[in-house]
């Protein structure tokens, strides 16, 4: 399956199986108002009162109430096994943006798998909104306006240079790896902060209250 299942000119809040609350869905859809749920994210949405336009996923973990409380049209299994239900609905979808709740903060491994999906679908653009902080995959080029003193964490999910302007440790020159150079904590020094790289494979992780200039730095950079 490779047509997209949800094509959307608004932003879509997908939903995981892990933990998040009434106000974090009331956030992400004030943004992204398609909610849409991976497998047992389904659970989540209905739980706290929204109904999905789309559940994606091998339906392993999708309660059985779920599945009969949502239409049948709007159910669409998956079911390989390679990869995981966030992958799956991430890339049949189609939408200027996704801000994705209920992947971090529950597991490690799980954690960690959907960390690794924001770099293999970085033509997506996600946002994974956390418990504290948001994540999502470097564009080639981005401009954030942020506020001087607040932390900005790059972490390298594959070899990966770059510059930057308005940062306290510049990164240029610098040759980044997972298992070499990483770049957390680092800190914001100007209203105005610039990063470039050379490829794919760059994290960028913000503070969740600066999930708006994200928003306006990854629609503008295209």
């Amino acid at each position: 399956m490779n047509a997209p299942i949800v094509q959307s000119t608004h932003g879509v809040t997908l939903a995981g199986g892990g933990p998040f609350s009434a106000r974090d869905l009331m956030l992400a859809l004030k943004r992204a108002p398609v909610p849409v749920a991976a497998d047992s994210g389904a659970d989540r949405l209905l739980k706290l009162g929204a109904m999905p336009a789309a559940v994606i996923g091998d339906m392993d973990s999708i309660s059985d109430r779920a599945r009969a409380e949502i239409p049948l049209e709007r159910q669409y299994v998956v079911s390989e096994q390679i990869t995981t239900d966030f992958d799956k609905a991430l890339r049949l979808i189609e939408a200027p943006l996704v801000l994705a709740l209920g992947f971090a903060g529950a597991r490690l491994d799980h954690g960690l798998a959907a960390l690794s999906t924001l770099i293999a679908r970085a033509e997506r653009r996600c946002i994974l909104i956390g418990p504290q902080d948001l994540a999502f995959a470097a564009p080639p080029r981005l401009e954030l306006h942020l506020v001087p003193g607040e932390p900005l964490s790059l972490f390298p999910m594959a070899p990966v240079m770059g510059r930057s302007e308005g940062l306290e440790w510049p990164i240029t020159g610098i040759s980044f790896a997972p298992d070499g150079m990483i770049g957390t904590s680092n800190r914001v020094t100007a209203r105005r902060v610039v990063l470039e790289f050379d490829r794919r494979g760059m994290l960028v992780i913000l503070p969740r209250r600066r999930l708006d200039a994200a928003i306006r730095a990854l629609l503008a950079a295209g």
